[in-house]
């Protein structure tokens, strides 16, 4: 990260921080590890964020949008005109879990050998950090489709997101929808559409106006 001139480290519930063994491996850039946030939950380190890519190296049953690093860079410089962007690396092993995905708005796919497609999270994280570095020194300006001025317009967060998730949840538990269909799988599928939508902060107003008209009372929400 410092590197490519990136600081902003969030850790996600490590088992231990900080360690001797991981200042040794920062190797001069410990002030990046030093001032690292660290969280319990990804849903709390990404508060605010208003656009999410996840990597992952697995197909995944439900489609998100999948770009491949540079394609990534573009969007974080894109997005970040409305707020702050993120880029999730998950575990050595196992990678992200479904649920943490449904945090996400894409995910990033390094274009690897497909005879040896083994990259650890050091090198995942380096090719991306790089694509970034490369995009910032080229000056280029990001592209916006039209300005948006007015707050309501704004993309939403995802602890925004995340609040008419659970809204949603909840109405449709209250009405009956869900009978003997499984809720978790429909859930993560309309979360997929919801991210794929780019969702602004005034239509997640309008939904939850919509769930509290269809459980027939008025709820007060975040």
């Amino acid at each position: 990260m410092k590197n490519m001139g990136l600081t902003r480290l969030y850790l996600v519930d490590p088992k231990q921080h900080p360690t001797y063994e991981a200042y040794s491996r920062a190797a001069g850039a410990d002030d990046v590890l030093a001032e690292a946030t660290v969280t319990s939950s990804l849903a709390e380190a990404l508060t605010g964020c208003v656009w999410v890519a996840g990597t992952s190296a697995r197909e995944r049953a439900v489609s998100w949008p999948l770009f491949d690093p540079r394609q990534c860079a573009e969007l974080c410089r894109d997005r970040s005109e409305h707020g702050d962007v993120a880029i999730v690396f998950g575990r050595e092993r196992t990678g992200l879990t479904n649920e943490e995905l449904e945090l996400c708005h894409g995910l990033i796919h390094i274009p690897t050998n497909p005879a040896y497609n083994s990259l650890n999270v050091a090198a995942a994280v380096q090719v991306l950090c790089y694509e970034l570095r490369v995009l910032w020194l080229s000056g280029q300006p990001p592209y916006t489709e039209k300005p948006r001025t007015q707050t309501e317009d704004q993309p939403a967060t995802t602890d925004q997101l995340e609040g008419m998730y659970q809204h949603m949840h909840q109405m449709m538990e209250d009405i009956g929808f869900f009978g003997k269909t499984n809720p978790e799988v429909i859930m993560r599928r309309l979360k997929g559409l919801f991210n794929r939508a780019q969702t602004t902060r005034r239509e997640v107003a309008i939904l939850r106006g919509i769930f509290s008209a269809a459980q027939g009372r008025k709820s007060s929400h975040k």
